[in-house]
């Protein structure tokens, strides 16, 4: 079994101009925080996968869970890839692991 970690990331737009349309929002975020994602920053969630095969049964759980309404993007990139984000705007924090030392295996 290839075990090249994955990082599946998800970009959201969804209509909030109803109740309707914030439900659907607020239980799609639901969904993702309850699934591992965690927020990079508001409407882009991301979680690590063991390899592709487990980041495309991923990809088929969120379509499972979206909403009817609204734009949904999925990026997958290898965790190297990942670790080559560059942070320009805020604070650099320096207990931030910022490479591939920061991954724990369970």
């Amino acid at each position: 079994m290839n075990l090249r970690l994955m990082r599946v990331i998800v970009f959201f737009d969804l209509p909030v101009t109803t109740v309707q349309g914030l439900r659907a929002y607020t239980k799609f975020r639901k969904f993702l925080i309850k699934d591992g994602f965690f927020m990079m920053q508001e409407s882009v969630y991301s979680k690590l996968a063991q390899n592709q095969l487990a980041a495309n049964a991923l990809i088929s759980h969120i379509k499972k869970n979206s909403p009817d309404e609204g734009l949904i993007q999925i990026l997958t990139i290898t965790e190297k890839q990942y670790s080559n984000i560059e942070m320009i705007i805020g604070s650099k924090k320096g207990d931030v692991i910022n490479d591939s030392k920061r991954i724990v295996v369970l």
